[in-house]
């Protein structure tokens, strides 16, 4: 009998229990962690083929790309000349020895229209050519002593005042060619763009003479 007594007690408490409404958690399973309380990550492999490289596709080829020529058909054409003068290579200057300095030399004095002496020295102006002393000119029929006009002007226009030249550093007993400046201002450029000198052949002053002989500028005009 108390065996059957407590079978209906015990049937009575689950019916009461699922009329209340209880519900029984399930145990949730704790994440297995490693020895230093982090949290075990597995690596992901890399997936293979995932970004595959493929030669760019040619577009237009037959457009864009310059067509295939024939070396037997290319024909070489003269090269077309300079827009103007100012295209052209200025002529390479003279190398100066390596033992030639550049001095000032004090109170020059003209011997003729490119040539000069100072202290001691004969310098003649380097790149141009001289007018002799003696030589006469003419223009419009009326002959006039060019030569010795020429160094008068050449001295006036130093009035004793110091040249830079670049010259030897022995005096030479004989006249030594030397490129020579007045300040900024080249002697030998000055005396062929005014007319008192000549350039030489194939020299740097060729164009100021054609520009001195075109405005009749000193021995290329009358008489002074």
């Amino acid at each position: 009998m108390a065996i059957a007594f407590g079978s209906l007690l015990l049937l009575a408490g689950i019916l009461l229990i699922i009329q209340g409404g209880l519900s029984v958690d399930r145990p949730v399973r704790a994440l297995s962690r490693d020895a230093d309380d982090t949290q075990h990550i597995r690596p992901v492999a890399p997936v293979a083929g995932a970004q595959r490289l493929e030669p760019a596709r040619k577009v237009a080829q037959d457009l864009i790309a310059p067509p295939r020529l024939d070396p037997a058909e290319i024909e070489r054409a003269e090269p077309r000349p300079p827009l103007s003068e100012l295209g052209l290579a200025v002529p390479p200057k003279t190398p100066m020895p390596r033992d030639w300095r550049e001095v000032l030399l004090y109170r020059p004095v003209a011997t003729s229209s490119a040539m000069f002496e100072s202290m001691g020295r004969k310098v003649a102006i380097s790149g141009v050519r001289g007018i002799d002393l003696d030589s006469s000119c003419s223009s419009h029929d009326v002959t006039w002593p060019c030569g010795l006009r020429a160094r008068a002007v050449f001295n006036s226009w130093l009035r004793g005042r110091a040249l830079h030249c670049f010259v030897p550093p022995d005096v030479e007993r004989f006249a030594v060619a030397a490129p020579c400046r007045l300040g900024k201002q080249d002697v030998g450029a000055w005396l062929v763009s005014n007319g008192w000198a000549t350039a030489l052949p194939g020299g740097i002053y060729g164009k100021a003479e054609a520009t001195a002989r075109k405005a009749e500028m000193g021995i290329f005009g009358p008489a002074q």
